[in-house]
């Protein structure tokens, strides 16, 4: 009995440093729980996390030196101050989403000591700007949903390690979005600038994107040449914007590299030349009457004589609905995408 009431003595003591990360000292491990701050909840099982949001608060309160993750979304912050974030060096995700967050009340520097930061949530604040000054380890931007109207030249100078960049429903419009605006972003995956106020396509985007979307804008026109600076794109979405048939020159499609393009709620009355390599294709809701199999097949009729499955028409999803073509779905679209699974008309 006295060995079991020893153990469990053990126990007692080392309990709580069991749940500590293995990235900290048990000493560390009760400082940083013993600083959380009154208005904040920090989990003993997960000490890196401090968790701030849906708390009505106007300002950050200081938060402790040893946290990665930091929770302040559903706020009425209005100011990111450099005081409240000085011993958070190590910080790697901070979300900021919904708060009152100006550019004014971006004060200068108060991000720039987060060397270890790489996810930055800034949606549905009240930024006028991209914000400046960010650091370099930076890899996730989500800027959606502010009012923004610039890009400053250089603001994302030294971030050659950010792979998405969110600006979807802000106040852009066309000389914003430049190659000037955009330079250092030379690893850019991912950029969506839907739900902004472009009337044609952004120039000088970083050859490395793959994920472009222009949802929600009012672009006429595709330029011809315009993908041969971006070969890497795969997912290229352009709904709910103004294009019509003139404004997609013949092949502008014609990249090996894509793969799900989406034309919806446009004004096209044809269906447009597409790649072979293309698995999915988005066209409902335009002006579109009649499909015509032979016209838009990528592949020559002879070539589908000899119908090879590793060199046919990749097309596996197409969508129709809300135009004015009408079943039976044409036999010769049937004969040229004979890999297509499913037809929305």
């Amino acid at each position: 009995m006295a060995l079991l009431l020893a153990f469990y003595s053990v126990l007692l003591l080392v309990g709580p440093a069991l749940a500590q990360s293995p990235d900290m000292s048990y000493e560390d491990y009760m400082a940083q729980l013993q600083a959380c701050p009154k208005e904040c909840r920090c989990p003993p099982s997960f000490p890196n996390a401090v968790y701030c949001d849906n708390k009505a608060l106007k300002r950050i309160p200081t938060i402790p030196p040893h946290t990665w993750y930091l929770y302040l979304q559903n706020n009425l912050i209005d100011v990111l101050s450099t005081d409240a974030l000085r011993n958070a060096t190590q910080l790697r995700w901070i979300n900021l989403n919904r708060n009152r967050i100006t550019s004014e009340g971006m004060e200068e520097g108060a991000l720039a000591a987060m060397l270890r930061l790489v996810h930055l949530y800034m949606d549905d604040n009240l930024l006028s700007s991209v914000p400046a000054n960010l650091p370099s380890s930076l890899e996730q931007l989500r800027l959606s949903r502010n009012r923004i109207s610039k890009i400053p030249a250089g603001v994302f100078s030294g971030l050659d390690r950010m792979t998405l960049l969110e600006l979807q429903g802000n106040k852009l419009q066309d000389d914003a979005v430049t190659e000037v605006s955009l330079k250092g972003l030379s690893n850019l995956v991912q950029i969506n600038l839907a739900k902004n106020q472009l009337t044609t396509m952004p120039l000088g985007l970083p050859i490395t994107i793959t994920q472009l979307f222009l949802d929600n804008n009012a672009i006429e026109k595709i330029p011809a040449d315009y993908f041969k600076s971006l070969p890497k794109v795969a997912f290229l979405r352009l709904n709910r914007n103004k294009l019509g048939n003139g404004g997609l020159p013949k092949n502008v499609f014609n990249m090996s590299s894509i793969l799900d393009l989406q034309l919806s709620h446009n004004q096209l009355t044809q269906v447009p030349m597409i790649p072979s390599g293309l698995e999915h294709l988005h066209l409902d809701h335009n002006q579109i009457k009649s499909v015509n199999g032979s016209d838009i097949c990528p592949v020559s009729a002879d070539a589908l004589e000899g119908y090879v499955t590793e060199t046919a028409p990749k097309l596996r999803y197409l969508r129709l609905d809300g135009n004015e073509v009408k079943p039976p779905i044409p036999r010769d679209l049937m004969m040229c995408f004979r890999l297509l699974r499913s037809i929305v008309i």
